[in-house]
């Protein structure tokens, strides 16, 4: 099989960088009304079509597209998904979030780090691994909606698999082979409305909540000894509480939005018995509870294939062998896995996730795309 160069300059990093950061996709699940992920897409479905890839479009909702582009392979090898998300969070308090700026290296603007960055790292080496003539398949799956509820990649994985899957959320050219994942509880309390003036028929919900509250201080304090290696340990935390009617009515309600990180290694089932202990707590028929939305975390054996191969490869691209590490936020990579794709996450440098300053570092993005090429050549070429 032939080998891939890399041909893109610096100068084609950072313009397709530019480019992507200045296209709004803030997802509108976060911000109702926001432009979602279709103008984005289109501009990837574009450069990727001019690029010789095969281009399919995966909608799993109305102008909520995802772009799956295939660099095809010649037979005989293994295939490899590369990973990205098209949408962002919203915008407030920054200033010309679609006007990206460069200066020492560093491209600014609402996306650039999370993660268009590694979105263009992604497409660049598609693209290169399309002119390489390789034994298998390079799928880049550019999806929507990972800042919510991540239907992108669900619907995508519907219809697509690889033998091996790298997402390129930023690590500072780190290999990551862990990350936390998340429940939300909802616990609600019942009271009865009364005025203010008649205890006698009243019962306070916001203070039925106080046992839960309690309880919650002492779960985080027990979870302080369940502490992963490359993550850290796993943390419940009260996150938003609302109740009342006005302030000479006794509440009929009040309301608890909890958020438990899981470790990898930690179930479902446990994290479900730890709700039903607090909902516990309160005087009985006064609580109850329910878990509003699980993610699992990720974790890949260190001896996984594509892991070593991607280290491998890294070493050789960037001179020194790349830092081993887990990281905490949640990812599309527990998505990829939990389906049965060995996945490892690998990306460029910068900081400001989320932030009203973002920024990505170019040279890492060029490193990024020339190190996922390097893995392609070596993986794809081997046999499945």
């Amino acid at each position: 099989m032939g080998r891939a160069a890399f041909p893109y300059s610096a100068g084609d990093v950072e313009e397709l960088v530019a480019e992507l950061v200045a296209i709004d996709s803030v997802n509108p699940a976060l911000v109702p009304g926001a432009a979602g992920e279709a103008e984005i897409a289109r501009f990837v479905a574009g450069w990727a079509e001019d690029a010789g890839l095969a281009v399919e479009i995966v909608e799993p909702v109305p102008g909520r597209p995802s772009v799956v582009a295939t660099a095809r392979g010649e037979g005989g090898g293994r295939s490899l998904m590369l990973n990205a998300h098209l949408d962002t969070v919203g915008v407030a308090g920054m200033a010309g979030p679609y006007e990206p700026r460069v200066h020492d290296g560093r491209l600014r603007g609402r996306g650039s780090y999370d993660m268009k960055g590694g979105l263009a790292a992604c497409m660049l080496a598609a693209a290169a691994a399309a002119r390489g003539g390789l034994g298998g398949d390079v799928l880049l799956t550019a999806v929507c909606d990972e800042e919510h509820a991540s239907i992108g990649v669900q619907t995508v994985l519907e219809r697509f698999r690889a033998d091996a899957c790298v997402v390129t959320e930023p690590t500072s050219l780190r290999v990551c082979v862990a990350h936390k994942g998340f429940a939300w509880w909802r616990i609600t309390a019942r009271g009865r409305a009364a005025h203010g003036s008649r205890p006698d028929l009243g019962r306070d919900a916001i203070a039925g909540m106080g046992p839960v509250l309690t309880g919650l201080t002492e779960l985080d304090r027990a979870l302080e000894e369940r502490v992963h290696p490359l993550v850290g340990r796993a943390s419940v935390h009260a996150s938003l509480i609302e109740g009342g009617q006005e302030l000479s009515s006794y509440p009929e309600r009040c309301v608890l939005e909890v958020e438990r990180r899981t470790l990898p290694g930690e179930t479902r089932e446990a994290v479900e018995a730890e709700l039903r202990g607090l909902v516990a707590r309160g005087e009985p028929g006064t609580l109850e509870g329910e878990v509003s939305l699980v993610r699992e975390p990720f974790e890949v054996d260190p001896d996984e294939a594509i892991v070593a191969v991607l280290r491998r490869q890294a070493s050789t691209v960037l001179g020194r062998e790349p830092e081993v590490v887990g990281e905490t936020p949640w990812m599309d990579a527990a998505f990829t896995s939990a389906a049965g794709v060995p996945t490892v996450v690998f990306g460029p440098h910068g900081a400001g996730a989320h932030a009203a300053e973002e920024w990505v570092d170019l040279a890492s993005v060029r490193a990024c795309a020339q190190v996922l090429l390097a893995l392609a050549t070596e993986f794809c070429d081997a046999p499945p």
